[in-house]
C-alpha cells in the first residue's frame, strides 16, 4: 500500500531535507514533496545527509501549497502550537491509522510539515482535515523538522508486520522436548540436594516448571539448556567427573 505524501513547507536546511528523505526510505515511504525550499534545489547538503536514499531522487519541488497537494484528498498538518481553530487533533499514531484506512478506501493523503523558522502558516492549518501534534514537553516544545518526519514515518510503518528477518529461526520445543528437559533438570537438582525440606518438593518443582515453560523454548534452546545442565552436573574436558550411573 502506498504511504502518504510527506510535504515540507519552505524548508530551510538541506540537512533536514536529506535526513527526512533518509528516514522516509527507512520506513518504506517514497513520496516527498518540497514547497519553495529556501536554498533552492538540488541541494548538496541534502544529498550528503540522505546517504543515497532513493526518496531524494524522486522528490517533487513545487512553489505553492496548492501544487504540492495536487492529487490528495486529505491533508494533515503538523504543529505543536494551538492555533485557535476548531480542528481535530491527533497523535501521529492516530493519524497514520486513519490514513491507512483512507488509503484502503482509495483515498490519497498527505502530511505537511512546517519550516524550521516558523512552522506552518495559519492558512495551511485552516485547509487541513486534522492537526497532528506530538506529546512534547511544553517547557521545550520546538522539535526538529527531520525528527518530526521520523516520528510520523515510524508510526506509518508500525502498522505493518515485523520484518521476516526477525522470525524465530528454530521450531518451538514440543511438549515432549520440554518434559525431557524438565525431568533432567529436576533429577540433577534432586541429586544435588536442592529440594529441601522434602515436603516442599512438589511446590518447588511446580514453580520451576512454570518458569521454564513460560520462556517458550525453541527446539535448539531446549537442547542447549540440557547441555548446560549436563555440563554443570558432570563438567567438561579435564573438569569432567565420572559417575557410576
Amino acid at each position: 500500500m502506498p504511504g502518504p505524501a510527506f510535504i515540507l513547507h519552505q524548508p530551510q536546511m538541506g540537512e533536514n531535507i536529506g535526513a527526512a528523505a533518509r528516514v522516509m526510505a527507512n520506513f518504506g515511504l517514497r513520496d516527498l514533496r518540497l514547497i519553495d525550499p529556501r536554498d533552492g534545489w538540488p541541494n548538496p547538503k541534502a544529498e550528503n545527509v540522505a546517504v543515497g536514499s532513493p526518496v531524494l531522487k524522486e522528490v517533487q519541488v513545487e512553489y505553492t501549497a496548492a501544487a504540492a497537494m495536487r492529487g490528495l484528498t486529505r491533508l494533515y498538518a503538523t504543529t505543536a502550537r494551538p492555533r485557535g481553530m476548531e480542528k481535530r487533533v491527533l497523535t501521529p499514531r492516530q493519524a497514520m491509522a486513519e490514513i491507512r484506512a483512507a488509503h484502503q478506501a482509495g483515498e490519497r493523503a498527505g502530511v505537511m510539515f512546517g519550516g524550521e523558522k516558523a512552522g506552518l502558516p495559519n492558512e495551511i492549518i485552516a485547509d487541513a482535515d486534522a492537526i497532528i501534534t506530538l506529546p512534547v514537553d511544553r517547557e521545550f516544545w520546538s522539535l526538529n523538522l527531520a525528527q518530526t518526519v521520523a516520528c510520523c514515518a515510524y508510526e506509518w510503518r508500525a502498522g505493518d508486520e515485523v520484518s521476516s528477518d526477525f522470525e524465530v529461526v528454530s521450531d518451538p520445543a514440543t511438549k515432549e522436548d520440554m518434559d525431557r528437559l524438565l525431568v533432567h533438570f529436576e533429577t540433577e537438582l534432586d541429586r544435588a540436594g536442592f529440594f529441601h525440606p522434602p515436603e516442599k518438593t512438589p511446590l518447588m518443582v511446580n514453580n520451576l516448571r512454570s518458569a521454564l515453560v513460560r520462556a517458550r523454548f525453541t527446539e535448539q534452546e531446549a537442547r542447549t539448556f540440557r547441555g548446560a545442565i549436563k555440563a554443570l552436573a558432570l563438567g567438561r574436558g579435564k573438569a569432567r567427573i565420572v559417575r557410576e550411573d
